[in-house]
């Protein structure tokens, strides 16, 4: 996904490689102290939560090197949180990758939500954060009539945009195999979902849209429809196997 913001006099923009993707910001202002605060907690998260650092708390965690009150208590807030939408999406949802412990599905979305947070928090009254694709926006853009532009990528035909979310102070992640192939797992069956190519979730957290994206795409195309069309607050839009698209009541995309 790509802001589309428009062209402003006065716009601070930064692209930081962090927690295996890169995380940009677009904050119209200046806000350096805040974008740098932003960017240490980024770096904190990935410390802590990485999948691939051997010394971060998640992993010696499951290795039981530590015990959870040993952790950072963001460790069993994040934990705690992933068990609420596991329990919400009938088990699809799942911190157990292939055994491992990897509350990834969450992390990346809470983590970014809570870098805008922090900027909102020093006074930043608009501005956008966008971690490889999941984006969070805060106020209004004041180069598009107001509202942030979020495109949703077409994973077969790469630069292309299927659609374009537009809106204030809302959130937008998708789950799919266009960046990382089939890297999301049913975890009623260990195998990868089938029907669906990607599953973006609009609403106003990212940490849930994130973690409810993937959700719905390890549901497969037929399960996600229905179960997304449920989501008090929360909105999607899919796109399956054979390139169609589809999009629950609550979706407002071009």
């Amino acid at each position: 996904m790509v802001p589309d913001t428009g062209i402003g006099r006065v716009r601070l923009r930064r692209a930081v490689p962090v927690m295996g993707t890169v995380v940009s910001f677009d904050v119209p202002g200046s806000a350096d102290g805040a974008v740098d605060e932003a960017v240490r907690w980024l770096h904190w998260v990935d410390r802590t939560f990485s999948t691939y650092r051997e010394d971060s708390a998640v992993r010696r965690l499951d290795r039981g090197e530590i015990s959870l009150a040993d952790c950072p208590p963001e460790v069993a807030f994040v934990l705690a949180s992933c068990e609420a939408v596991a329990a919400a999406s009938d088990g699809y949802f799942s911190v157990r990758a292939a055994g491992a412990l990897d509350p990834s599905g969450y992390v990346k979305g809470w983590a970014i939500e809570r870098a805008a947070r922090l900027l909102t928090d020093a006074g930043s009254t608009s501005h956008c954060v966008n971690g490889g694709g999941d984006v969070q926006c805060a106020g209004q853009c004041p180069r598009t009539e107001g509202l942030w532009r979020i495109g949703i990528s077409d994973p077969l035909r790469r630069g292309k945009l299927v659609s374009v979310v537009s809106g204030t102070d809302f959130a937008v992640a998708t789950s799919g195999v266009a960046e990382r192939g089939a890297h999301i797992i049913d975890p009623c069956t260990g195998l990868p979902p089938s029907g669906l190519l990607s599953v973006t979730i609009t609403g106003p957290s990212l940490a849930l849209a994130d973690a409810y994206a993937t959700a719905a795409f390890a549901m497969g195309d037929a399960r996600a429809r229905e179960w997304t069309e449920g989501l008090d607050g929360y909105a999607a839009f899919g796109i399956t196997a054979h390139g169609s698209t589809w999009r629950t009541s609550g979706f407002r995309g071009t």
